[in-house]
């Protein structure tokens, strides 16, 4: 008999006021006792509608029986079996809007906390399980993976455990994509991603690092290294701008370079030469989970006044509730309905305020939420030092730029057809550079779906 209590088991976190000045991680995870406890809310549906709204289909109801009856590692076993970075999954992915939005719990009460079960069971298992030896039987077929991120290590897990000989290429000095230069440690610790990483190599899978492709090797040539198929899941990493008056005065980031600094080049912490300007006063325009993590950096950085500026209203943002919640506990301060329309900056051409016109709502527009209007003499200034553009990203045209027979839309997002193919001949992508900016696990989805179409398409031959 389940559990019929109608709220979820409290996640541990850290003092708002502690945290807001370090980067160690938010949320604490739950106790042996509290996983066991939350595990037997569970119903354990007979139509399994939370696996209908997992992007990798992890059986979530044998993985919370397994953690019900205090079976961590079974658990983690039925986890493993469609995902290949579950400590990932479970720390950063919008569960509230795909396998516990679905959760029955969830209708006249909270849901089962799914994400913060499957944290538990990864981080129980890197704690306390012991890898086996994988008993790999090789097809003596090899396939290339452009990209270390999500949808990558993904795609390149799945053909490693289907028996391919798989060789990542990776931009960046280590592997993770988005993983580590882009989720700051505080919401997922890198130790925590390399974990992941080393064990797709134990799986065999190769992973070289220092590799942009378009710049040090093209998609032509690795075709030639005796690769049966390619896999693009490169991302999509190039910042985008408003084109306003001063945007490019010295003190302007892109939330992508701000974010790069402190995660993949270490510029929280002392003793490293990373260059980063010491601010009192940042501007972050933007409402999604980017700008929620360039603000909370900030202010981890000792800024004393963080302002999130976004065009519509708070129920209109994009960004996950738990991190705007947690973005608001930690004092960053917000400014809805609001758009910048000038950087403005002193002689030596550093920024010295950021001027902004109120908005309001008007009729729904393409995304489905109400288009924001300007407000006619409604301009105010706001005085900062530096300001982060965090307003999504699109597919860096590099890559795509020396493979022109690939083709791509007007985003610059490669084009696919129902089986992941490009329009080239046994390349495929997915993930980021396909959709544009999009979720950890939708980049793990395609990863998958990639990985099941290639198999299909060699397995059969000669």
């Amino acid at each position: 008999m389940a559990d019929m209590t109608p709220v979820r088991t409290k996640m541990p976190e850290q003092d708002p006021r502690v945290r807001n000045k370090n980067f160690s991680e938010v949320a604490l995870g739950y106790t042996p006792e509290m996983a066991v406890s939350e595990a037997q809310r569970c119903l354990n549906c007979k139509n399994r509608p939370c696996v209908s709204g997992c992007p990798v289909n992890v059986q979530i109801p044998d993985f919370i029986a397994h953690v019900a009856e205090g079976d961590f590692e079974g658990a983690y076993k039925v986890i493993s079996m469609t995902s290949s970075l579950p400590a990932v999954c479970g720390r950063v992915c919008p569960q509230e809007l795909q396998c516990e939005g679905k959760c029955v719990r969830g209708i006249k009460g909270e849901s089962v906390g799914i994400g913060r079960l499957e944290r538990f069971v990864a981080d129980w298992h890197r704690e306390n399980g012991k890898d086996k030896e994988v008993d790999i039987k090789h097809n003596g077929k090899k396939v290339a993976v452009i990209g270390a991120g999500p949808a990558g290590l993904t795609c390149a897990g799945d053909l490693a455990r289907r028996g391919y000989e798989v060789t990542v290429f990776e931009a960046f000095h280590i592997a993770g994509g988005v993983l580590v230069y882009g989720i700051p440690e505080f919401r997922l610790p890198k130790s925590v991603v390399a974990h992941e990483v080393e064990g797709l190599k134990k799986l065999g899978v190769n992973i070289m690092t220092d590799m942009v492709i378009g710049k040090v090797l093209t998609v032509d040539e690795i075709e030639k290294m005796g690769f049966d198929a390619v896999f693009i899941g490169s991302g999509a990493g190039l910042p985008m701008f408003m084109g306003i008056e001063g945007e490019d005065a010295l003190g302007v980031y892109s939330a992508n370079e701000f974010l790069t600094r402190i995660n993949l080049m270490k510029a929280y912490i002392d003793g490293y030469d990373t260059p980063l300007k010491k601010m009192e006063r940042v501007a972050v325009i933007g409402g999604g989970n980017v700008a929620m993590d360039a603000a909370r950096c900030a202010k981890r950085l000792g800024t004393k006044h963080v302002y999130v500026i976004y065009r519509r209203g708070e129920a209109e943002m994009p960004a996950r509730r738990e991190e705007v919640c947690h973005a608001k506990e930690e004092e960053i301060e917000f400014r809805f309905l609001c758009n910048p329309v000038r950087v403005i900056s002193d002689e030596n051409y550093r920024v010295t305020g950021i001027e902004c016109v109120k908005m309001q709502l008007g009729e729904p527009d393409a995304s489905g939420r109400r288009r924001p209007e300007p407000v006619a003499g409604s301009e105010f200034t706001v005085d900062v030092d530096a300001v982060i553009m965090a307003l999504g990203t699109s597919p860096n045209p590099l890559l795509t730029n020396t493979a022109r027979d690939i083709e791509v839309n007007s985003r610059g997002c490669i084009i696919v057809d129902e089986n992941m193919q490009t329009s080239k001949e046994n390349v495929y992508s997915g993930g980021d550079a396909v959709s544009g900016a999009a979720t950890v696990i939708d980049a793990m989805g395609a990863g998958k779906r990639a990985a099941a179409a290639i198999d299909e398409k060699l397995k059969n031959q000669k």
